[in-house]
Formats: C-alpha cells, structure tokens, sequence
C-alpha cells in the first residue's frame, strides 16, 4: 500500500521517501506517524487535557491506536494549533471582505460514489456544500464545522480545487482559475480549502477522517479482496446450504459436518449452494390458546410479498394482531460474558441461496438447522465485543427483547465471520471497510417481502423487526469493496479531524474564515446510541454528557438543549473571524426547536441574514414516511459583526445612532435581488418588521437598552433609506435592485407573515386554495414565515393547523374536486387523467393526491368548524377557571371563540371576567376581542 498523502499537498510517496508535516521533515511517513503519537502518548498522561469538555471514553492505547495524528487523533486534537498556525491566515481588520448571504435554495441528490461509500444517520451532500464554501470563501482559507459527522465539509473544501467537480455543479471555470455562476459572473476561484472537522463521536470522525485522507484505491481495493477471500476460505463452510437434496444427500452432509466439525468443507459430491440470506422470523403466544405462533407462518402472504394485518392463530383459528401478541422468549446460557440470558426466540424460516450462478429459496432442511445448531454450541477463535447495552431513549426496542450485550446484534455466524475479518486489519482504510456493513448484517437488517434492496435497517432507531435478515457478510463486504474504491480514488486532499464538544475546541480565536455545520436538532436523532454498535469494534465510545440533544435517559429537555446549543455556538462566535459568515443546515418539524436554534444563534451574538431550503433529494425513514416530518431542510445564514460595528456600538450602545449604524451594517450583508423561475422574490430580512426584530436583537443580546419603539424605527427607516417593493436598501444597493428588477415579468409576493393562529389558518388557506399540499411540501415555507409568532400567543404545531382547519386526502374513494382541479394544471399528469373522472380514477393518481391537505368545500367547513369549536371552547373553559396572575400565554383563538359564545348566551360577566385575566395591551390591540369586551360592558352595566 503507498501511504497516506501529507499535509504539503505533495504526491502520494513510498515508505522509504522523506516526508513533510506541518513544517517538520520525517525519514518516512511511519516516522511521521510514530513521532506524533509519541506526542499523543505524552499528552494523554496530562489529567488537564481529559478534562475537555467531550473527552470520548476509552483505554489510551486504543486512543492512540485508532488514531493517525496529526491528521486525526480520537480525542481533542492537540495539532489544530499547528495546522492553524501552519497554513492559517491571521485575521487583518484591514483586509476587504465582503459577501452577501449565499440566498439561493440548493438542491443535490445522493447518487455520489463519496456519499454512499458509508452510511450515517444524517448527511449533507458535499456538492450541496461546496457551494456555500465557493461563495463565502478563497483558496486556502479555513473552513471549520464543530459537528462533522462523517466530514462531508472536508470533502466538499477539497473539492473546490477539482475543477471537473466544481464544473459539475454548473459553474464554468476559466483558465486562470475563476470560477463563473450560471449568469457568467465571477464569484470565486478554484483551489482546495483547509477544513478542521471535529464531532463528539469517535465513530464519525473515524469516518471523516477516511473521507480526508488520499490512499492508493487500487491497491485497497486488491488488499481488501485478499482478505476477503483468505477468511472465506476459512469461514466459508458456513454459509453453505444444499440445492434441491435428497433425504440421504441430507443425512450425509449432517454426518459430515458431525465429522469434522470447523473442518468442514464444500466438496464435489453434493449439490451445494451458497447462501445469500436467511430470514429469522419472530415467535409469538396465541393469547386464546397459548401455542406457539410463528409470524412468518402466520402473518406472511407470501405469494403477495406483504405482511398481512390481521392473521390466525394455527393451533386454534383465533383472530391474532401482531401488536397484542407477546413474544416467546427463550433461556440460553452466554458464554461470553458467563451469564444465563432470555431472549425473545427467533427461528430460521426461509434461505435464499446461489446454486450454479441462479438463485433459488427454500425452507431450511435438517442439514440447515444441524449447521445453525453445530455454529451456535461452537467457540468462536477471535476477538468480538461484548460491551453492555446503555440505556436509551432509542435502546429500548433491543433492551426489551433480550438484546442486552453488543454481541447479541449479530447471529452467531456473522459474529464469527466479523471477528475473523477484524482480527486480520492493520489499517484505517480497512477497518473503515469493515464498519461499513456492521448495521447491514446485523439483526437490525429487517426482511422486506417484495423488496429487492437487500439491505433494509430502519435509519435513525435500532429496531429489530419480527423478520430478520441475516445477510451473507462476503456479500456484503464484497459489494462494498467497490463502492470504497470509488470513494477513495476522489479523494484528493488531506484534512485535520478531532473528536471533543463542538464548545470546547483547541482553536485560537478569529482563526476562522467560515462555518459549514449540520448540528443536531432536539431529540431527532440519538447519535451516541446510534453509534454504539460501530464505537464498539473500535474500543472508543461517544461522551454523551456535553451531547446537545433532547433526550429523556439524559435528563435533557428543550431547555437544556438550548442551553448547550448557545455554548457551541458561542465557540463558534469566538473563533471565526469578524465580518465572516456561519452557515448552519436545520432539519426538525417543531416550531419549539425551530425558536430554540434561532434563540442560541442570536445569543452567541451572531446576525441571522437568511433562511433558504436545501433538498437532499432522498430523504430517511422519517422524512419519506411521517406526515409530520419536514421534508426539505433549511439553511440558517448568519454573520459575526465585524470589529468595527461593535466597537462603536459600545460607545453608540442606547442611542438612535447606534440603531442606524446597525442597520446600515445589517443591510450591506443582506441578498440585493433574488431571482427564482423569472420573478423576483421578496428578500423578507429586508422588510421593516424584520429589521426591526433584529436590531432589538443586537440590543438584547449585548444586554443594552433598544432606544426606539417599533413606530419609531418604521418612521427612522423611510426617512434613511429608499424603499422598493416593502424592501430596504442602501442608496447603492437600490441601484442594482432597480436594473434588475425591470428585467423580470413580476414579484413573488408573500402575502403575509404568520403572529398567531389566525394568520396562520389565512396563511394555510391562501397557500392550499391554488395548489393541495403535503405536510412535508408545507412545513419548509410555514417553519421561517413562523418567527414572528407573537410572545403571548400560545405556539400552534403546523400539524394541528391543518387537523383542525383543514382535510386531507387519505388516498381512499374519489379524489377531491380540490386537488382534481389543480391535478389537471399538471402538464404531467394531463395525459394520465385523460377519460378518468374523481370517482374512476386509477391507483396512480390516487396515490399522486393521497397525503395532500386542502380548502374543503363549505359544507364540509362547517362540520370542520364545529369540531374545532368544541376544542377551543375546552381550552376556553381553563381559562375561566384560572386563578391568580394574568395569562401569559394564551390561544387567542380559543378567547374569541369563548367570547362569542358568551355573548351569544348573555353571559356578559365571563366576557369581562376572562378580559381581566389577560394584559390589557392584548385586548386593546386585537379588534374581535375590544369589540365583545366593550359592548359585554355596555350590557352589563345596563343590567
């Protein structure tokens, strides 16, 4: 194998060439290698330096073993210091720097060798990203994102110096290296950036760390096989199963294996295949009659491909459904950690296998069972892990059927497989081939009818389904191998990758030019858990204590999620340079966390400018299949205030000038036009209200006082500054906003933003009147128009909205005259519709408007309405009944709704009565209310 290419961008050397680092010579690169662990080895011994904040947990030699430093150390990265000072630029007030927010929604699929090389739980393509890096930065700069994941920041800052990718994404790149967007403009030049990549858990950034660095992909490509094939022909025999066999061919092949045990071997006499899978089903109690219910049996219609609903029981005929029904759990000793242990009892119901190049299935023989039997009362001769389980919010599906230990994820079989193969790595390159399949072949694997993929992990939880499939492992690593060397031979530049909390980092401050990060959000996804499997294998685990998530086993709610969001962020304010730019991917469908993120961006001290959407294309589990999951994500735009705003703000703090100075700041940093299909777009951080919002703030977050009220500032703003479209600019911005804006037929208008439930629904209707929508369509234009929800307004979920307000297409009987209509705009569906009427129409278009949300016709509003009346009219009753200070937070909705029924019952003392229990600024501003409590006054009094 050549090694590893260095940090001088030099080509890929022999063992026995001089190398550089960091500005130091080696002899070799294993020279490198040993003299920065050595480094490592002394560092570790340091109690100081275990105690930063993410600190993983594991033994120092498996530290130091699994890592490379400098170019990746699986703790905090004492070397980032050194590549900063290095290959850094120190921050120069002095320099010009100037970038609007990188406004345009990005849309990039999947389909890349690099992206699909490892699975992880959330990923950004690297394409997607490299477009942020082109806009907000030049060659050479230092990007940093605190929560890399499996480092597709890194991937994308080398791949700006490769032009045919850069060319890919539709730019034009001239020879002298300047890089055109699609109108033929220059915005940036090609050339590789630095990337520093750091997330809490050990198993990412061993990933990242694959991801940025070069290796000869051929030879990994023959080492891999070698391997492969040098544990097969150990481990083969395993996987053998017989094609189409006699009773006696049967009764031989059991003898054989009786006789000679490990040594078993294929031979030429019978007729035997190789297997592809085999499906474990789950075993069930008949609650009616107690026998035992074999799910695959039962509940399989096999000739269908689905699994049925509703199934009965063999033994005595009764109606069974899967979720009333108890596992049979089974009592076995465990050798590996000399325990007795009980498990919910699996059986081996179908093997699909390879018999002269075709495949076939069949019911497992008595020679299958006997193979099974003869592997699971066997030792296995090799390391495997045998970690316990830690309770979680997501380790509760395995926990609860017996799956206590790390080990218990796997068949004996592929345990055994596994451990051969690891015990035969020496590299990185190797080891990250090998936990590429470690969730495909474990009994997280679920067995699909009718689904070709042959790999089918639930993302995002460690559910085990009641049909496993135990995939071949040399299937699987064989159809990896490829993938990988794919992967590698794109890799062109190295990048320094360091596991620790993204709020402690060993960076000096402003040392950054920009920040690309996809942090996690609320309780979506459970990192540490999830990672648990992989983490094992590499005898380094995740640190979960600084981990900022929502997660109820660790005491952490929305608060504290917060509260550790804002500290990352607040390390991120410190290291990136003045006036640079921070961009930040939101994936959550709560309006909680949505305001959470925002709140801890802003208190860091950063400056939202922007918020636009990036479409993946393919989406997880949760995505594709949950009516309440967003489907596109958003990007967060935000800035670090350069040094001179701040410091004449501490002098200007509390006075008018200081809020103009802001704005003017603000303003420059802002999109000037934005185009999309055509027509221009309202810029909505250029509206009033919104910079009114964030010059309040400024104020707030820096602890001063906000000298102007609302009125005021509006009245400030049209003296200072022109105003086209309900937008402001500066006086040369309006300028280029007036050129461009004649060039186009018209302005997308945004007719309003939604301040409470009212708005809301108007909002909803106004957006489902012209076109039928699905949740997912919905919540990435709802989640930014949101923001101003007022303070006292008790939150509404996007998904109540519409349950309350709203009908939605379940994809049964005829398709409403609704979404019929708006079909029918469809150039692609015209076709399709053609002799077809709501009530004929076929499986394909009904499965085209099935999830869609639209206005229901009057008739049906008005059952609607009265529905919803009855809920706020209960919420009304509690505030009746509440006693003590006034309301806070209320649903205005539910008052009007109390009001009106109240007055339409005389009842004028409840009217007043509620009015007292709410700020008397809220009654005086909203019409509806003023309008029943003054006339219930009126009344009253004449009574």
């Amino acid at each position: 194998m050549k090694n590893r290419k260095l940090f001088e961008n030099i080509e890929t050397a022999p063992k026995d060439e001089k190398v550089e680092c960091l500005g130091l010579t080696f002899e070799s690169d294993e020279a490198r290698r040993e003299y920065f662990r050595e480094k490592l080895r002394e560092k570790l011994k340091d109690p100081e330096f275990r105690k930063i904040e993410g600190f993983p947990i594991g033994e120092d030699e498996d530290i130091i073993k699994l890592s490379d430093p400098p170019y990746y150390t699986a703790c905090p990265n004492p070397f980032i210091s050194d590549f900063i000072k290095h290959y850094g630029k120190p921050y120069n007030p002095e320099e010009k720097y100037s970038r609007e927010p990188f406004a345009a929604d990005v849309s990039e699929g999947k389909n890349d060798p690099i992206y699909n090389a490892h699975s992880y739980h959330t990923k950004v393509p690297h394409k997607a990203i490299m477009r942020y890096i082109l806009h907000y930065t030049e060659p050479g700069d230092i990007v940093f994102d605190g929560f890399c994941g499996t480092g597709m920041t890194g991937v994308a800052a080398q791949m700006c110096g490769d032009k045919k990718t850069v060319e890919s994404l539709g730019y034009t790149v001239l020879e002298d290296g300047k890089i055109l967007d699609e109108n033929g403009k220059a915005f940036s030049k090609l050339g590789a950036r630095y990337a520093i990549l750091n997330d809490l858990s050990p198993a990412a950034t061993f990933i990242a760390y694959n991801y940025n660095t070069p290796i000869d992909a051929e030879a990994f490509e023959r080492e891999a096989k070698r391997i492969l094939e040098e544990v097969e022909a150990e481990c083969g025999w395993m996987y053998l199963t017989l094609h189409n066999p006699t009773p006696d061919q049967i009764q031989k092949a059991v003898e054989m294996l009786k006789t000679k045990g490990k040594g078993f071997k294929e031979d030429n006499i019978l007729p035997w295949g190789k297997i592809n899978y085999t499906v474990w089903s789950d075993v069930f109690t008949c609650p009616e009659c107690s026998g035992e219910v074999v799910f695959w049996e039962a509940a399989v219609d096999k000739d269908q491909g689905k699994v049925l609903t509703e199934f009965q029981c063999p033994h005595c005929g009764a109606t069974l459904v899967k979720r009333k029904l108890e596992r049979v759990m089974e009592t076995k000793y465990d050798k590996a950690i000399g325990q007795t242990i009980k498990q919910a009892k699996q059986m081996p119901v179908l093997i699909n296998y390879t018999f002269r190049k075709k495949r076939f299935e069949k019911t497992p023989d008595d020679f299958d069972l006997a193979l099974i039997e003869h592997i699971e009362t066997s030792d296995i001769p090799y390391w495997y892990p045998t970690n316990r389980v830690p309770k979680g919010d997501k380790t509760g599906d395995p926990l609860k059927l017996g799956i206590t230990h790390v080990h218990h994820f796997y068949t004996k079989r592929n345990l055994w497989v596994l451990a051969s193969i690891f015990s035969k790595i020496s590299s990185p390159e190797f080891l990250l081939l090998f936990n590429s399949q470690l969730i495909n072949i474990s009994k997280l694997n679920r067995y699909r009818p009718g689904v070709s993929f042959p790999y089918n992990p639930l993302s995002g939880t460690l559910y085990i389904g009641s049909q496993v499939s135990e995939s071949s492992v040399f299937t699987a690593y064989r159809n990896k191998i490829k993938k990988l060397q794919k992967a590698f031979s794109e890799i062109k530049e190295i990048n320094i990758v360091n596991v620790s909390s993204a709020e402690n980092q060993q960076l000096s401050e402003v040392s950054v030019d920009y920040i690309f990060t996809d942090p996690p959000f609320g309780g979506n996804l459970m990192y540490s858990e999830l990672n648990f499997l992989w983490e094992a294998w590499l005898k380094v685990f995740t640190n979960n204590k600084p981990e900022a998530i929502i997660n109820k086993v660790q005491r952490k709610g929305l608060l504290e999620y917060q509260e550790l969001m804002t500290r990352c962020f607040k390390e991120y304010y410190r290291v990136l340079k003045p006036g640079r730019w921070m961009t930040v991917e939101f994936h959550n469908s709560q309006n909680s966390v949505w305001n959470a993120i925002q709140e801890a961006i802003q208190r860091a001290g950063f400056v939202i400018a922007d918020v636009s959407t990036l479409d993946k294309h393919q989406g997880t589990f949760n995505q594709v299949t949950s009516s309440g999951a967003v489907k596109q994500d958003l990007i967060i735009s935000a800035y670090k205030p350069n040094g001179g705003l701040e410091e004449r703000f501490e002098l200007e703090a509390g006075t008018e000038e200081g809020v103009w100075d802001f704005v003017r700041e603000h303003l420059k940093r802002l999109p000037v036009f934005v185009e999309k299909n055509g027509s221009a777009e309202i810029i909505v951080e250029r509206t009033d209200y919104l910079l009114y919002d964030r010059m309040v703030a400024f104020h707030i977050q820096r602890g001063k006082r906000v000298p102007l009220s609302a009125a005021e500032f509006y009245k400030g703003l049209r003296e200072r500054f022109p105003e086209r479209d309900g937008m402001f600019f500066l006086p040369d911005q309006v300028t280029e906003y007036d050129s461009k804006r004649i060039k186009v037929n018209e302005l997308r208008q945004i007719s309003m933003f939604v301040t409470d439930e009212e708005s809301a629904i108007q909002w909803l209707r106004l957006q489902l009147q012209n076109k039928p929508q699905t949740f997912q369509e919905l919540q990435p234009q709802f989640m930014p128009i949101s923001r101003s929800w007022a303070k006292h307004e008790k939150e509404m979920e996007l998904s109540e909205l519409l349950e309350q307000n709203f009908l939605k297409y379940d994809g049964i009987g005829l398709i409403p005259q609704q979404i019929w209509s708006w079909m029918l705009k469809s150039s692609t569906l015209r076709e399709r519709m053609e002799g077809q009427t709501p009530e004929t129409a076929d499986a394909f278009l009904r499965e085209k408007a099935k999830d869609r949300w639209y206005v229901p016709d009057p008739n049906r509003a008005q059952d609607l309405e009265r529905l919803r009346e009855k809920t706020l009219l209960r919420e009304f009753e509690e505030y009746k009944k509440h006693q003590g200070r006034k309301l806070r937070v209320f649903r205005t909705e539910a008052v009007r709704a109390g009001f009106k029924k109240a007055w339409s019952e005389k009842d004028y003392k409840t009217i007043i009565e509620v009015a007292d229990k709410l700020p008397d600024k809220i009654i005086q501003e909203d019409p509806k209310l003023l309008m029943y409590y003054d006339n219930a006054c009126t009344r009253l009094g004449e009574e």
